[in-house]
């Protein structure tokens, strides 16, 4: 029971936890519900998460982590403080080891801040771990090997573009450009396009139900419901994938660029590695419809999404949790 280790997977959107031995225990919305009136903490994940768009003036319902950093500090302790809490239970009395995940263009200012917040919120230490190197220690890549292995990871926040090699970042690049962006392109294309005003759950659904990054020769449609900008009143409008394939191609692009960057940054041998081993996509955005079909299309590397895409940072977390001496190179600070 003593010493006990907890894996946060940090996010935009999603907050995971893992605790070694028992796997990921907590998958919540990175939301917080606030009332305006008197300041205090009304809901927490996935209840705060129902709230958005439907709250009355005196209640905001937010993330308090902007681009994968923390953007309201004070909230956001009190999110990890509820998540560390929820996951360990009750009665558990001891001070939990975290290792946290952070994006790989982290200040040190940003991840000063992560580890004071973890610790105000009830860690005995934290330690702080650059995203795609989690991201490939949960995606099952051998990160101590001289090969070079090419890891993106896309989450809501923050793309994360990285070659390692002998457990370390040889070359990376993180762009604010992920899941929340393509949202509101979806957001933007409909409003432009139908005159409709739909919410970010909506766009997240269509970019979940029919969102692809290459046109399909079979469109997939969807029917959405919104409010007419010029009525005022409620309308549905039919949408297909194709249209949203062009809604989103700027922010596709973006993350395309971030890519290219990081391959022109590579050594010659470990660019040979890479071509070998194809780049492996993490994150929930990575999901998107034939996403790595798209990478393969504009860099001529082949892209394979990894098992689990979604749970790999947080897996990553886990896993070096339990193989701390191997993995101490690796991990970066430690407060």
């Amino acid at each position: 029971m003593f010493g006990k280790k907890i894996g946060i997977d940090l996010g935009t959107a999603n907050t995971l936890v893992y605790i070694p031995g028992k796997g990921i225990i907590l998958n919540e919305p990175s939301v917080v519900a606030v009332s305006e009136q008197d300041n205090t903490i009304l809901a927490i994940g996935t209840e705060a998460k129902e709230m958005i768009g439907k709250t009355p003036e005196s209640i905001i319902a937010y993330r308090p982590m902007k681009d994968g950093v923390i953007a309201d500090y004070r909230v956001t302790e009190a999110m990890l403080r509820y998540f560390i809490s929820k996951a360990l239970g009750k009665w558990n009395l001891f001070k939990p080891e975290a290792m946290i995940s952070v994006p790989a263009g982290i200040t040190s200012t940003e991840r000063r801040a992560v580890v004071e917040a973890a610790l105000r919120a009830g860690a005995k230490n934290a330690y702080v771990v650059k995203e795609p190197i989690l991201a490939a220690i949960g995606a099952g890549i051998p990160i101590q090997e001289s090969r070079g292995h090419m890891i993106v990871d896309i989450g809501g926040g923050t793309t994360d573009v990285a070659v390692i090699a002998l457990g370390g970042i040889v070359a990376s690049t993180s762009v604010k450009c992920a899941g929340d962006k393509i949202d509101h392109a979806i957001a933007e294309y409909i409003r432009k396009t139908f005159n409709l005003a739909i919410g970010d759950k909506t766009a997240e659904k269509i970019k979940m139900e029919i969102g692809a990054a290459v046109p399909l020769e079979e469109e997939l449609t969807m029917t959405i419901k919104g409010r007419d900008f010029v009525q005022g009143l409620p309308r549905t409008a039919q949408v297909s994938t194709n249209e949203i394939v062009r809604a989103i191609d700027p922010e596709l692009r973006q993350v395309v660029k971030a890519i290219k960057d990081v391959l022109q940054e590579t050594p010659p041998e470990l660019a040979a590695d890479i071509i070998d081993a194809g780049i492996i996509m993490t994150g929930g955005t990575s999901q998107l419809r034939n996403f790595p079909d798209l990478i393969y299309r504009r860099t001529g590397v082949k892209a394979v999404l990894a098992d689990d895409a979604l749970f790999c940072v947080v897996k990553g977390t886990g896993i070096a949790l339990e193989h701390l001496s191997t993995y101490k190179r690796s991990i970066m600070s430690k407060r």
